[in-house]
Order: C-alpha cells, then sequence, then structure tokens
C-alpha cells in the first residue's frame, strides 16, 4: 500500500486502522496527519523545559542558598506520582471505550488539568504551595502522557517510524526550548516568572484541545471482559513484563542515557552561575546562546538519526549517540570557559537529538502493539524519572563537593557524572535484540 499523498486542508478525519492482534497499521498517513501527532509531544516538552527554569530561578527566590537540595527533594516527592500514574493510564486506555476512541479524551482531561497546575505554579506565593502545584502538574500531565504515548504505535506504520520518530524527536527538543525561551522573557520582567507560567499553561491546554480534535481516534480497544478497572491498573506492574527481555534491558538503557543528558538540563542555570560566575542579564545571554547551539545541533540528530537508523539498525545510532554525549558530558565538566563549555553543549545536543528520535523507534519495534499504552506508559515513565533522579543525583553532588571544595568545583563534578551514566546506557543496551524491520525505501516503493 502506498504512502497517502494529499495532504487535508483542515482537521484530519478519523481514519480507520488496518490492525490486527499486535500487527502494525498498515494505512500510511498523511504527511498533515504525521505533524499532528506530533504536535502534543511539543506541549508535553515545553511544560519541563519552561519549568526547569522556573524552579531553578523561583526556588532560590523562595528559600535561597539550599535550593540544590530542595530542588532534589521537591523532585523526589513527586517520582513516585509518575512512576505509577503514566502507566496505569496507559494501561487503562487500552482498554477504555468511548465515540472518541481510547486515547484522545484522557489527552484532553489530562491537559486541562495540566493548564491549571501551571498557572498555580506561577502565582506560588510560598514553597509549600510551588511543591502541590509541581504534585498537581505531575499527576495531569501524566495522565495525558501514557495514553498519548499508546496511540502513536496505534497508528504509525512501521514504514514511517523512521520519519515520526524523526519528527517527534525534533518536537520534543522544540517543546523544550520553547518552553525555556518562554520563560527567559520573566528576565524582561524584572525576574518575575507569573505571565510566562500563566502563557504556558494556556498553550498546554490550547495543544490538548487540538489533538483531541485533529488526531485520529485510532483501532478498537482491547476486550476488558469481566476485569475491574483496579485489576487493570494493578496488571500494568505484572510479571509478565519480565519476560520482554529485550524491553526490560532497552528501559535501563533508556533510563541511564536520558539521565546523563538530565544532568546539564535539569541544573545548567546553577552550572553557569557557580562555575563561571554568570548572573542577571549576563547569564540569559550565554543561555540564550547555549539554547541556540542545541537547538540547532539537536535538529541536526534527530530526523537524520533517524533515517541512518532506518539503514544501519537503531542500536548503533543510539551506542554513536552515548559516545558523543559522554564527551560532550565531559568538555561541559572541564571546560575552561563559557565559550568552551558552548562546544560541549552541542555535543550533547546532537546526541540527545539523534537518541530521542531512534530509541523511541527501537522502543515501538519490540513492543506488543495491543497494549502499547501499557508498555510505552512503562517506557515513558523512564523520561518522567530520570530527570528527578538527574536534580536529586547531580543537585546532591554539587552541594555537596561544593561544601568540601568550593562551588565551581561541585558545579563541575555533577557534569561529570553523567559520563559515567552514559556507559551504563551503552552496556544495557549490548543485552536488546533488535528486531528485523521492513526498509523504509523498499517499503514505499511497494
Amino acid at each position: 500500500m502506498t504512502a497517502t499523498s494529499a495532504v487535508p486542508a483542515g482537521p484530519v478525519v478519523d481514519a480507520e486502522v488496518d490492525q490486527v492482534d499486535d500487527a502494525r497499521p498498515a494505512t500510511s498517513l498523511a504527511a498533515l496527519q504525521l505533524f499532528q501527532i506530533s504536535i502534543f509531544w511539543f506541549a508535553l516538552n515545553a511544560i519541563w523545559g519552561g519549568f526547569e527554569i522556573f524552579q531553578q530561578k523561583r526556588v532560590v527566590q523562595l528559600i535561597g542558598d539550599a535550593a540544590p537540595l530542595a530542588l532534589g527533594v521537591m523532585e523526589f516527592i513527586a517520582m513516585p506520582i509518575a512512576v505509577l500514574t503514566m502507566p496505569v493510564m496507559g494501561s487503562i486506555s487500552d482498554y477504555a471505550t468511548s465515540r472518541w476512541g481510547r486515547r484522545r479524551p484522557f489527552i484532553l482531561l489530562g491537559a486541562l488539568t495540566a493548564a491549571v497546575a501551571l498557572i498555580g505554579l506561577g502565582l506560588s506565593p510560598t514553597f509549600p504551595v510551588l511543591v502541590l502545584f509541581f504534585v498537581l502538574l505531575q499527576l495531569t500531565s501524566n495522565a495525558a502522557r501514557g495514553p498519548f504515548a499508546g496511540l502513536v504505535p496505534d497508528l504509525v506504520p512501521e514504514r514511517q517510524v523512521g520519519i515520526a520518530s524523526g519528527l517527534m524527536g525534533l518536537m520534543i527538543t522544540l517543546g523544550l526550548v520553547g518552553g525555556y525561551l518562554l520563560m527567559m522573557s520573566g528576565y524582561l520582567l524584572d525576574e518575575d516568572f507569573t505571565l510566562p507560567m500563566i502563557a504556558l499553561g494556556a498553550f498546554v491546554g490550547i495543544a490538548g484541545i487540538g489533538s483531541f480534535l485533529w488526531i485520529p481516534k485510532g483501532p478498537p480497544p482491547k476486550p476488558r471482559g469481566e476485569r475491574s478497572w483496579s485489576a487493570i491498573a494493578l496488571e500494568t506492574f505484572g510479571t509478565d513484563i519480565l519476560r520482554q527481555r529485550s524491553y526490560v534491558f532497552l528501559l535501563g538503557s533508556r533510563f541511564f542515557i536520558l539521565m546523563a543528558i538530565g544532568f546539564f538540563m535539569n541544573l545548567n542555570i546553577l552550572y553557569l552561575e557557580r562555575t563561571f560566575g554568570l548572573v542577571g542579564g549576563e547569564q540569559g545571554t550565554w543561555v540564550l546562546i547555549g539554547l541556540g547551539v542545541s537547538v540547532g545541533a539537536t535538529a541536526l540528530g534527530t530526523i537524520p538519526g533517524a533515517r541512518i537508523s532506518d539503514r544501519v539498525g537503531r542500536k548503533p545510532v543510539i551506542y554513536g549517540s552515548a559516545l558523543v554525549g559522554a564527551v560532550g558530558m565531559t568538555v561541559i565538566g572541564l571546560a575552561p570557559g563559557v565559550e568552551i563549555a558552548i562546544l560541549g553543549i552541542g555535543l550533547v545536543g546532537l546526541a540527545g537529538g539523534a537518541f530521542l528520535a531512534v530509541d523511541w523507534a527501537l522502543m515501538t519495534d519490540i513492543i506488543p502493539k495491543a497494549s502499547a499504552g501499557r508498555y510505552m506508559g512503562l517506557s515513558n515513565v523512564v523520561e518522567a524519572t530520570n530527570g528527578p533522579i538527574a536534580t536529586t543525583i547531580g543537585g546532591t553532588l554539587m552541594y555537596v563537593v561544593g561544601l568540601a571544595l568550593g562551588v565551581a568545583v561541585g558545579a563541575r563534578a555533577a557534569m561529570l557524572a553523567a559520563v559515567v551514566m552514559f556507559g551504563f546506557g551503552a552496556v544495557l543496551l549490548t543485552r536488546v535484540q533488535e528486531p528485523p524491520r521492513i526498509r523504509t525505501g523498499r517499503s514505499a516503493a511497494r
């Protein structure tokens, strides 16, 4: 079956998806449909791109010098929420029945309530109130993310996995950067981030509504039989998952590589302040330069990385990403000046772009498709938890080493710890069995 060439002029109507058991859908998606599926990736990651700047600045404003430790504690408290919410909601959506499809109602409700949480964060007057809204944001955004992650394997045929994964990686990066840039406007408001957070909440709500209206419904739900919803929720963490050995090892590899990237992403402002003494407008300038370099490098890594993986395999590209990322974090950790650190940021961006695209493609290659919500929800737990854990480990290391050897050494130690995490990720990937795939070029010609 050839790819659809016509691009609809308006919202995409519900498409029938040819899917039998765990087979991929056979119907190709139009270019606009692939783009519309990717938009919600942008919104989900804009949340955390913006929040990481907001929390680093706002927590310092509220509690002062203990901010690095407080950031780690705050995210560690919220982490179990993400671990439970995302896969459980994804698993429930596998069986959910509604006239709008099994995934879309969760996407809409999660996006709208996440918008409320973001606005509440922007208006929080004290640290305890900020923590409460942060927990609410974890609940609501993950309630949308789990089902949404399952929707993508529902819709994308094998011949389009490469381009779809490349678009996903690009939108994740652009979303993070978009959130960063929106939050950077707080510097123009005398470091008041209230209005940027309200704007971010409004955008997430609008993106949820658009995704609900435009994304196809996908395949019908799995039959629930006589099981209760609580039983389905509990089976999310059933030990049958352990029989999928490649999936389990890929989760471990994904966890460590994403955590390695998170060491810089989640602590970059504190790193610039403590290593190079950058504050105020000078800090803002270098953050923007770093973002520009990171975006450009990531854009070079996403779609080309996914395309290359169609030819040489997913695992070789991921190994290359881990190596380039480790070199980049070494440069950042040892940089004598901020200009050299920017070079390291570019290398990490290039590695991260290729990894996000290709790792997602490999994940969709190996999961049981009928239970995509459950398996992709569990895989996204890794994405949700590696950031808080990176902040916890990196923030604690930065604080403890900083007390003993000076704040600059503490900041560098936190960056160099990421090199070890890249190594762990590469080692675990060796245990993953990559399945044979249909080559994109041949498939398109059939």
